[in-house]
């Protein structure tokens, strides 16, 4: 179908979320042991940040990442699809967010280094930022 590959990118980044969500639930299952879950409940300023390793909590926050930016990406994406517009380089862009975002997720969940995180980041911000102008030189 007409404008679709870039739904391949889409399938492909939900279903790395998925797998930030086994590794993330399975480190801090292997991590609970070091966290009293009594304090957790009783005292509003201790936060899973504040008792597990910080190794483990680093997935927990690519989570949430996975979980922000990228759904303008599903949303873009998906109208770009609609109308027609998802092959071609919009497509490669596509893939190209996704690695990216991988990439990102790798180095947050491993090794957390800033500066790699922060250009990774930002290079899969302007993919975001280049497939919502061509939606939009579309659209309007």
């Amino acid at each position: 179908m007409v404008g679709m590959a870039i739904l391949q990118p889409v399938v492909a980044l939900a279903a790395w979320t998925m797998v930030m969500w086994f590794w993330l639930y399975g480190s801090r299952l292997s991590s609970f042991g070091k966290a009293d879950p009594e304090e957790l409940i009783d005292d509003p300023h201790v936060s899973l940040d504040h008792v597990l390793p910080p190794q483990t909590e680093w997935k927990a926050h690519n989570y949430r990442h996975l979980l922000q930016d990228p759904v303008i990406f599903y949303a873009i994406a998906i109208t770009l699809a609609i109308i027609g517009q998802g092959d071609g380089l919009n497509a490669q862009i596509g893939w190209a967010y996704v690695i990216l975002r991988v990439l990102h997720s790798i180095v947050q969940s491993t090794f957390n280094q800033m500066m790699p995180r922060f250009a990774l980041y930002a290079l899969s911000s302007f993919c975001l930022m280049f497939l919502v102008a061509r939606a939009a030189l579309v659209m309007f």
